[in-house]
């Protein structure tokens, strides 16, 4: 134990909250649960489910650049139509994340798949307010120009898979099938690190969910 865990339990040793997070330290930050790894039937029921919601368009493009970009939430929250659309309003096949966007503060570079591109272009093409280089690609009812920040973007994950009936999926849960997907369909661990934006193969690791369908796919190859 620490220093500081044990001056935290000695200064609140009656205080059960302090010792309960006291015990969270102990067992070190992965203590945690991760995210849940989203199978292609449960995307499709997310998918469903915004269908039936006011913005669905919005709400789809936000949904798939986590599944389909691995993007996190924070870097979906700071997009800009100039970091999306090329002068003549064709979506871009890569985005440029600057260093102030991503979580790494380390520009990276998100490559788009033809199936993104379409969700992107459908969601532009239905804006009818302004899509202004510097305007946030994903706008608000109550802030389009400045759109959603980190924090309410999290937030709209989480009520939005509770609500189509995921339990135990997060904002991150996107980011995390998407490394999955990559894993299991035999993407080399250096390409995936170059995807997702990784500088450590233990952070990617620890990102990748070993399926029993994995296992038996693996099996099968020797």
């Amino acid at each position: 134990m620490n220093t500081r865990i044990r001056k935290t339990i000695a200064k609140k040793k009656n205080n059960t909250y302090a010792f309960n997070t006291a015990k969270y330290w102990i067992k070190g930050r992965h203590a945690m649960k991760q995210a849940k790894t989203l199978t292609a039937p449960e995307i499709r029921r997310v998918l469903d489910y915004i269908a039936t919601r006011k913005y669905a368009a919005r709400n789809r493009a936000m949904l798939l650049m986590t599944h389909l970009a691995g993007m996190r939430v924070g870097e979906v929250a700071s997009l800009r139509y100039r970091d999306v659309i090329n002068t003549d309003k064709t979506v871009r096949t890569e985005i440029l994340l600057s260093a102030e966007q991503t979580k790494g503060n380390e520009a990276r570079t998100v490559y788009i798949n033809e199936r993104l591109r379409k969700e992107l272009n459908t969601y532009i093409q239905s804006q009818r307010f302004s899509t202004h280089p510097r305007t946030r690609l994903f706008g608000t009812q109550k802030r389009q120009i400045d759109g959603f920040s980190a924090n309410s973007l999290a937030q709209y994950f989480h009520h939005l898979y509770k609500r189509a009936g995921i339990a135990g999926a997060s904002s991150h849960s996107g980011r995390r099938s998407f490394i999955t997907n990559l894993a299991s369909k035999g993407v080399g661990v250096r390409v995936i690190m170059g995807l997702s934006g990784h500088r450590a193969l233990s952070s990617v690791q620890h990102y990748i969910d070993c399926s029993d369908d994995m296992k038996r796919k693996a099996v099968e190859l020797v």
